[in-house]
């Protein structure tokens, strides 16, 4: 059994559809899967990435930078301050960006805005790949 799943930005909706099951990071609770019936919640979204299972079984990826996963019987919405879909990551930039945040976060190992941007760009290679 599926349920409706939307995601989307301040800029676009990135997918909208049927799905089999949502993988995601909440801050502070790690990893979670939400299933058909999964129970109702409202989580905060860590930086990290986000996988939709469609119905056909299909994974599509996303980098998802921060936002809010609401969860009710049937649906999951989620609303991402930022989000890039797979296939609209232009990796060059990403390593570029990951390279300039590596050598920031050597001169400034306490710097939370330099940690979240390497945060960023690792999500963004990782979720390029796939």
């Amino acid at each position: 059994m599926s349920f409706e799943v939307q995601l989307v930005s301040p800029e676009r909706v990135l997918y909208t559809g049927q799905a089999n099951q949502v993988l995601c990071r909440t801050v502070g609770g790690g990893d979670i899967a939400f299933l058909t019936g999964h129970a109702p919640m409202i989580g905060a979204l860590d930086i990290w990435s986000l996988k939709v299972t469609t119905v056909d079984g299909d994974e599509l990826w996303f980098a998802v930078h921060g936002g809010f996963v609401e969860v009710s019987a049937d649906s999951v919405i989620v609303l991402s301050d930022v989000a890039e879909a797979a296939g609209q990551i232009d990796e060059g930039r990403a390593g570029t960006a990951k390279e300039r945040a590596d050598s920031e976060v050597r001169a400034d190992p306490d710097d939370e805005e330099v940690k979240a941007a390497l945060q960023r760009a690792e999500v963004r290679l990782e979720v390029a790949s796939k």
